[in-house]
């Protein structure tokens, strides 16, 4: 990091550093003035203030006009370039350009919103942008908000509700539950009744190891009640046990349709009302006008509204 000494520009004023540029270019202090949309006595007294902020004279009279100096000559050289930087900088709108991009995105979810969201969006990325990296970190609705409060992932594909007043949260879509099972194990007839609902056992993800869910309150509202055998934090270890147990399992609509086609699973809507999964975007309000985070917010709507029409 550059160490810079504050109180060295205290005497600075760029309008004057704009001004030695000018005289040179011009070579009089009149037409410098015009350009600079000054008056003449404006840019005589600039002069003066530069002559003492760099003990030379920097720019002599001649029959040829004002010629800079040695010291005149050198800072401009030095300037110049410093100067068009900066002003593209200031003045210059931000840009990016996605097919030119090199960023590296971190982005937190859980293990079905990789399994649902990712391959679109690999794919999109991986066509529009080829030089972009992204990084998935495993997260969970009640970690999402901590991990990008603390510049840990650029943004997440959260479920939750947590919020701090330094982040940002858009709903893009929402997902129902769907109950699965595989039919060599249970021959069940879909839609599902109650009954074999809650005559089976289940399998239940919980990312804090609980034995507990919304779905249990519902059925217990109704005197029901069902028996979970096995709890994990992992959506993906669900088909293999299922092809394997005579068990069912709620999980996201989003994971049904590739978990029937891939393992053979019957899918059922949930026969006992269920709350609705909110996706939404999670980051942090100081990359509101961050170009390359808005860009990739941008697209992660559209694939995520295009994944759910």
């Amino acid at each position: 990091m550059l160490t810079i000494k504050e109180d060295d520009f205290h005497r600075i004023d760029l309008n004057l550093l704009m001004v030695l540029l000018v005289l040179k270019r011009e070579g009089s202090v009149t037409r410098a003035a015009v350009k600079l949309h000054l008056g003449q006595p404006a840019v005589s007294n600039a002069l003066a203030r530069l002559r003492v902020m760099f003990s030379d004279p920097l720019f002599v009279r001649t029959a040829r006009g004002m010629e800079p100096t040695p010291r005149a000559e050198s800072l401009i050289a030095e300037l110049g370039p410093l100067m068009a930087h900066m002003q593209n900088i200031l003045f210059q709108p931000a840009s990016f350009t996605p097919s030119e991009a090199t960023h590296v995105f971190r982005l937190g979810m859980s293990d079905w919103v990789e399994r649902w969201l990712m391959p679109e969006l690999y794919t999109r990325i991986s066509r529009t942008a080829p030089g972009v990296t992204l990084q998935a970190i495993a997260s969970d609705p009640f970690r999402d908000a901590e991990l990008v409060a603390r510049g840990e992932i650029d943004l997440a594909i959260s479920v939750g509700d947590n919020m701090l007043a330094t982040l940002r949260r858009e709903k893009i879509v929402s997902h129902e539950f769907c109950t699965v099972w595989h039919p060599r194990q249970l021959s069940l007839p879909a839609p599902l009744i109650l009954e074999d609902y809650v005559a089976h056992d289940h399998l239940l993800v919980s990312y804090r190891g609980a034995t507990w869910s919304a779905i249990d309150d519902q059925l217990a509202a109704v005197g029901k009640a069902r028996s979970i055998r096995y709890v994990t934090p992992h959506f993906s270890s669900l088909p293999p046990l299922l092809v394997r147990t005579p068990a069912l399992a709620t999980v996201p609509a989003g994971l049904t349709d590739d978990w029937v086609t891939h393992y053979g699973l019957c899918c059922s809507p949930v026969p006992v009302a269920t709350p609705e999964i909110a996706l939404s975007l999670l980051w942090h309000k100081r990359f509101d006008n961050d170009m390359p985070l808005s860009w990739l917010r941008e697209e992660l709507r559209n694939v995520m509204t295009d994944r759910t029409g």
